[in-house]
């Protein structure tokens, strides 16, 4: 009953290990690609100049659709400020006129943009503490009057942001230090939003990126479990007949053609079922035991298994599997081997 439960405690061992490296990968990824590309950066101001000075020539700033989460939002169009290479000013600038071409968005930056940095010309930041805009806002009302003036101006201008503060000036009844906590407060509130609306799309790319990894490394879930059995079976057998003598290598003979079977008898022992199997991705790298690292281009074989439909019921566990992410497959792995997190 001990060797029974010892397999399954394998099989399961096996199983997540394979998904969380795969998941890890995943991961790895989709932060490579947003930060590359700056998603959490165009994400932030794209929100604020639709917030700020309202929807561009194109529409809205935000992707409307999936699409363009991977085509306009890290292509097409940036959103982003120009990167200036200089502190913040003494004292903030008047609101323009209307028409004159500027906007609040670059109000906005000369305030925050002490701990910038360019990335391609454009501005790197990715968040605004809601304390820290809510002292520009005070910064700029002080600037151009009262809060009375600041929101006559921001109505001159069209931005949509007088609606906003129109509402937390009137619930502030005209204390100025109300109004500043209610900019904090309802500008956390919009972060927290956006920060759902960003998750929602994240999850598309993860999605995405789930499909390539398991097509790239032809992941077969189903046959992956069965390799791991068959590999307990087989070592369980090396492991009963090494000690009866030659004769009891006719069996291995059989598995391992040639001469000698020991060394290839040492090789499937010390090759994990993993290894194998990643073995007929796209293009897999090979280390034997001299010489250089062997790096090959499996395209014929690669293809051949992923349009056998024998293998799909597999491809579809494996990217189910993804989908639950790297957080998930390790804690199950702690709740196996029993590794306690730390803090």
């Amino acid at each position: 009953m001990a060797a029974v439960l010892s397999v399954y405690v394998d099989l399961a061992l096996g199983l997540v290990v394979a998904f969380l490296l795969l998941s890890l990968l995943v991961s790895g990824l989709n932060e490579a690609a947003v930060r590359v590309l700056s998603i959490r950066s165009k994400f932030l101001w794209a929100y604020l100049r639709d917030t700020m000075d309202g929807a561009g020539p194109k529409g809205s700033w935000l992707p409307a659709k999936v699409l363009d989460v991977f085509r306009a939002m890290p292509f097409a169009r940036d959103p982003r400020p120009v990167h200036i290479d200089r502190p913040a000013p003494a004292s903030a600038g008047e609101l323009p006129e209307t028409g004159t071409g500027a906007s609040m968005i670059n109000l906005l930056y000369e305030r925050v943009r002490e701990i910038d940095h360019a990335k391609r010309g454009r501005t790197s930041i990715a968040e605004i503490p809601p304390a820290r805009f809510a002292v520009a806002v005070m910064e700029l009302t002080a600037e151009n009057g009262d809060v009375e003036g600041f929101l006559a101006r921001l109505r001159q201008m069209n931005s949509p942001l007088y609606g906003h503060l129109k509402g937390v000036w009137e619930a502030a009844q005209g204390d100025l230090d109300r109004f500043r906590r209610g900019v904090e407060t309802w500008f956390d509130g919009e972060m927290q939003r956006l920060s759902m609306l960003y998750r929602r799309y994240v999850k598309w790319v993860v999605a995405a990126l789930g499909v390539a990894v398991t097509l790239l490394f032809s992941m077969d879930g189903l046959e992956y479990a069965k390799t791991l059995l068959r590999d307990n079976a087989y070592r369980a057998s090396v492991t009963a007949v090494a000690g009866t003598g030659q004769g009891a290598y006719d069996e291995l003979r059989q598995l391992c053609t040639g001469g000698d079977p020991v060394p290839c008898v040492t090789e499937t022992l010390s090759q994990p079922a993993l290894v194998k199997l990643m073995g007929q991705a796209l293009v897999s790298i090979s280390i034997p035991a001299e010489g250089e690292p062997d790096v090959r281009w499996n395209g014929a074989a690669w293809w051949e298994r992923v349009s056998a439909p024998s293998h799909w019921p597999g491809f579809l566990l494996t990217y189910v599997a993804l989908l639950f992410g790297a957080p998930f497959w390790w804690d199950v792995l702690r709740r196996i081997t029993g590794i306690r997190s730390r803090r």
